[in-house]
């Protein structure tokens, strides 16, 4: 198994480039307005749970209400703007790259 990925401390802002595990997403209902929400992590949960958190970042798809390929347990690599909603990292509208493996991801 390949060594976990660490993104280092996040920028408050700026230009990044992240590979992860998509550990959650979010739909939007019908009526509500088309945003598409993942979460991304670093890499995933060791059996048992963490021990210590880890920075996730929110990726964030207005007018979107699904992005082909990204569901829970895929690996992305995103690129974009990186800003802050309150202490959360949030990237909206990403340039992302579905990859095939963990491994793909470091």
């Amino acid at each position: 198994m390949a060594e976990p990925a660490v993104w280092g401390p996040l920028p408050e802002r700026g230009r990044v480039d992240l590979r992860g595990y998509v550990a959650s997403v979010t739909y939007p209902a019908s009526r509500d307005a088309p945003v598409f929400t993942a979460t991304l992590a670093p890499d995933v949960a060791p059996r048992g749970g963490r021990r210590t958190p880890v920075e996730r970042v929110r990726l964030v798809w207005v007018g979107q209400r699904a992005v082909p390929g990204v569901e829970a347990g895929s690996w992305l690599r995103c690129r974009g703007m990186l800003t802050r909603d309150g202490a959360a990292a949030v990237l909206y509208d990403p340039r992302y790259e579905i990859l095939e493996s963990e491994e793909d991801a470091e």
